[in-house]
């Protein structure tokens, strides 16, 4: 399985840790996915304004915005294309490729996704007026582990197809709709990508119970 991130488009870094020293976690459903040794407890309150995007310095960032509240996320760490991204409050995102593959920090995580075939987003040019499937299987859970907040094995039944659009700044982009159902979910995701190069630089997710999580490239690592 594979997970692309056009999101980023850019060379890896070297991981820096925000993880303070948490028992153990490896056990925890999701964790592999997520990178994580350790666990996190619900994420604190954070409330960055827009204009904090403008003073994220130099650091890998993406900014994040869920059910009213925002986070400037860094990168933390990755394994090839499969990276992990954390707030200072403890919102934790993984992604690969242009996809949130899992989730922490929040009453509801998205605890793994796996793919079922190629993602159609290694190429998002090639979207461009066509339209094509994809099946993945994603986990859910809550972050007190019990049983009842546990849904694994969750099959979904999208389609992804591209159209040109503007985005708010004015400039052409290359808008891709994911329409999704199945286990009784039915939703859209949206990717936002350069027309020329492919590189998706937006997205809205959904991420589970939790709804939809906006992402935005703040700064990418170095190429």
């Amino acid at each position: 399985m594979r997970f692309a991130l056009p999101l980023i488009l850019v060379s890896l870094l070297p991981a820096c840790s925000l993880v303070p020293d948490w028992p153990d976690l490896s056990g925890l459903p999701g964790a592999e996915t997520l990178g994580l040794a350790t666990p996190l407890p619900e994420a604190e309150v954070e409330d960055v304004p827009d204009s904090a995007r403008l003073r994220a310095g130099d650091e890998p960032s993406l900014y994040l915005r869920w059910h009213g509240r925002r986070a400037l996320a860094v990168l933390t760490q990755q394994n090839g294309e499969n990276r992990m991204w954390q707030s200072p409050g403890g919102m934790v995102v993984a992604t690969d490729g242009a996809r949130v593959v899992a989730t922490a920090g929040m009453r509801q995580w998205l605890a793994a996704t796996r793919l079922d075939g190629p993602d159609p987003l290694d190429e998002p040019l090639l979207l461009l007026g066509r339209e094509t499937p994809l099946r993945r299987q994603v986990d859910l859970m809550r972050s007190d582990r019990s049983p009842e907040g546990m849904r694994f094995g969750l099959m979904l039944s999208c389609r992804l197809r591209g159209s040109m659009t503007e985005a708010a700044e004015g400039v052409p982009a290359l808008l891709i709709r994911e329409e999704c159902r199945g286990g009784g979910e039915n939703f859209t995701n949206r990717f936002w990508a350069d027309p020329e190069t492919g590189g998706i630089y937006r997205s809205e997710q959904w991420i589970g119970p939790a709804g939809s999580l906006w992402l935005e490239v703040v700064n990418p690592p170095a190429s």
